[in-house]
């Protein structure tokens, strides 16, 4: 019997489903989020890739090995301010860290606009107010040695004062509690013994780094989104059981690969952010089948624009983020993102007359005004249905009908009030959002050190191929990859199909030059053992692991750290020797210069290596691509299905353009713009002077 993998993506505006058959057939489908209750579009998404199979819903679900899911329950309640009322038990004196912050408030460099009004800026509203806050007397000192015993009795008047305030959720973070974590675990225990039903949280299970500011607020924030995010997944988890499907529910996270539905409810913030980093995940799948390691990742949806990098094969990773201006640890694949999507809302500033696209979004309701919900302001996609990239009779295939008129008034509205045609306004509306995405990706490529030239961009996403001709030449990118064909527009999914099981676990214990091999083994052994101990908790074989060492290093005396991967530079046993050492301080300096410059390093001072980290993966099922062998140039003639008018800014006019069918193009097959390829979920849209090629694997590849 035919079996599937399936992951499920839940963006802002479109729930995205890929299954992918035992036999390699992929099926992709869509289906509106449904907000506040995500899981009715999943199971929306599900019911329309098994309808596409011919099976039902009820008997999809027995068939399917592992389905791994994307959430963004968490994010939402952080952005809507709808999470658990916390409590926060910490050392005696150090009540306000979370309320102090960072002198920069959270503020980044990222947007301009608060960095010049600084003095304008405030902090965010607290997620656990002064009066959630209890301090309790204990002191590790930086060597884990115990200072201060904890006072119990202190811990149980401030464990009953908060349940009398009625929170939902305690977090629990002790200074120095990551060099010795008891005194957390005491806390954590003496909770769950007078109150079980409230969501307990400590630093040391979620940051144990040093940094106490972004230590507690990570435990905060996890605490905070905790119960929300645990009822989801359980109801979820209940809801898929009682369909037939069998396996453990996967959750993708945003280090990449997944995590049990168990380790997510645990540590829902491991699940913030994951959806994104999901396409990074099934780019660098692809990347390594296709025999491409460097990547530029660009995944356009209605809400935002997000950007990811794969170098050599990997993902670039971050190990702090930031959430509604409170920043925290967390390892991360990289991810940087603007609010332009197809929904991204134009506008005319009413004092300077100038067009602004975007950050506000039409998000799934009311949506862009062709779809008929009440919006009547312009977004990307009318301006896109406008110029006629987009048949307002074939989205999604067909299943959905966009009023054209609609946009036509929402456009003009703003062409209006600009003194401009109908058909420049479009255009130019389309151009902010392209130009701001090309300098997203310029400024995520250029501060990790890449040159975006050295790279093929994948764009993906149900907006992506519409605008990605632009953008991508505006970078100077010579190679642009669609990829998979209609698979691009629910790329999120697919990265979440394939995506392997997956454990980070750090350290903080630093180590100065000269090094001690033996020292630095001791630390990767105890961070291997955890690992092991939760691939046994998944019932994961010895046979199906891998583990990836690396270390966070830095010149002594400096702030900032670069991590250093260390595959390919240990001994066969995996171990770090007197002979290896320098592979790994070369490797250290030649990362260090690629970010901040040629001869930036200094060799004549001493190192440090402060994080220590070690990646556990276990792979799904293999999926084997299917490539054609034989390519043939000619497009077949039932591939046109006609001609409409597009109109094309560099003619200055529409112009009757060909429009093709993308599920009848073949290997091979070459197509000279301008063009308009269509897909059941996407459109491609290739403009005059490029060319689109159908390699063997099925990816529509853009060259300029």
């Amino acid at each position: 019997m035919k079996t599937f993998q399936v992951g499920v993506d839940i963006g802002g505006t479109f729930t995205d489903c890929v299954v992918i058959g035992s036999d390699g057939e992929m099926v992709s489908a869509k289906s509106p989020s449904t907000p506040p209750n995500f899981s009715q579009g999943m199971i929306n998404a599900m019911t329309v890739a098994a309808e596409t199979l011919g099976l039902t819903f009820e008997t999809f679900c027995p068939r399917i090995t592992v389905l791994t899911h994307g959430t963004t329950v968490g994010t939402n309640a952080l952005i809507q301010r709808r999470g658990a009322r916390v409590g926060l038990i910490t050392t005696r004196g150090h009540e306000d860290v979370i309320h102090i912050m960072r002198g920069s408030r959270g503020i980044t460099s990222r947007d301009l606009n608060k960095v010049v009004h600084f003095p304008e800026s405030q902090k965010p509203d607290p997620i656990i107010p002064k009066r959630y806050i209890a301090g309790v007397s204990e002191r590790m000192d930086c060597n884990g040695a115990i200072v201060v015993p904890l006072n119990e009795a202190e811990v149980t008047a401030a464990i009953d004062d908060l349940l009398s305030k009625g929170v939902e959720a305690i977090a629990i973070c002790l200074l120095w509690s990551f060099k010795d974590p008891q005194h957390e675990r005491r806390i954590a225990d003496m909770v769950r013994q007078r109150a079980p039903d409230v969501f307990v949280t400590c630093s040391h299970e979620i940051a144990p780094k040093w940094g106490e500011y972004e230590r507690t607020t990570a435990t905060a924030l996890n605490a905070y989104i905790g119960p929300v995010t645990s009822r989801y997944l359980s109801l979820l988890d209940k809801q898929l059981r009682e369909a037939g499907y069998r396996q453990p529910l996967q959750i993708t996270q945003c280090g990449g690969g997944s995590i049990s539905v168990q380790r997510a409810i645990e540590a829902p913030l491991l699940t913030l952010d994951s959806g994104p980093v999901s396409g990074v995940t099934g780019s660098q799948f692809l990347g390594q089948r296709i025999d491409c390691p460097n990547i530029i990742t660009t995944d356009m949806g209605g809400t935002s624009f997000d950007v990811g990098i794969v170098h050599g094969g990997t993902p670039a990773y971050s190990f702090i983020s930031n959430v509604a201006q409170y920043e925290y640890f967390i390892p991360k694949v990289d991810i940087q993102a603007i609010g332009s999507g197809g929904g991204s809302i134009a506008r005319v500033d009413p004092v300077t007359k100038t067009l602004r696209v975007g950050p506000e979004s039409a998000g799934a309701d009311p949506g862009p005004a062709c779809w008929g919900k009440g919006n009547t302001e312009p977004t990307v996609t009318d301006a896109d249905v406008v110029m006629g990239y987009i048949d307002p009779d074939n989205f999604l295939g067909g299943r959905i009908k966009l009023d054209k008129a609609a946009s036509v008034r929402a456009v003009q509205t703003v062409a209006d009030a600009l003194g401009l045609g109908l058909m420049e306004t479009a255009a130019g509306i389309a151009k902010i959002a392209e130009f701001k995405m090309a300098d997203i990706i310029r400024k995520t490529t250029v501060e990790k050190g890449f040159d975006p030239r050295d790279f093929t961009l994948f764009a993906f996403g149900g907006a992506g191929p519409v605008h990605a001709g632009v953008f991508a030449r505006e970078l100077g990118v010579q190679r642009v990859l669609i990829p998979l064909n209609r698979v691009a527009s629910t790329w999120c999914a697919f990265g979440a199909a394939t995506a392997d099981i997956l454990h980070i676990h750090e350290q903080v214990e630093i180590q100065s030059s000269p090094f001690n091999p033996s020292a630095l083994n001791d630390i990767f052994k105890s961070l291997a053992t955890k690992a092991h101990e939760a691939m046994n908790a998944d019932g994961i074989s010895k046979s199906k692991r891998s583990l990836s060492l690396s270390v966070d290093m830095r010149h002594r005396g400096q702030i900032n750290e670069v991590e250093v991967n260390l595959t390919g530079l240990l001994n066969k046993q995996g171990k770090v020797t007197a002979a290896n050492l320098g592979a790994i301080l070369a490797a250290f300096y030649e990362r260090y210069e690629a970010i901040y410059g040629k001869g930036s390093s200094y060799s004549d001072a001493r190192l440090e290596m402060v994080t220590f980290r070690v990646r556990a993966r276990a792979a799904t099922q293999p999926l084997a691509l299917k490539k054609a062998t034989r390519l043939q140039k000619q497009a077949p003639p039932n591939a046109t299905t006609g001609k409409r008018p597009v109109y094309w800014a560099s003619f200055g006019k529409a112009v009757a353009t060909p429009v093709m069918d993308g599920s009848k193009l073949r290997a091979g097959n070459v197509v000279t713009g301008p063009a308009i390829i269509e897909t059941t979920e996407t459109t491609i849209v290739v403009h005059p002077e490029q060319v689109l090629r159908v390699d063997g694997w099925g990816n529509f590849e853009l060259n300029f």
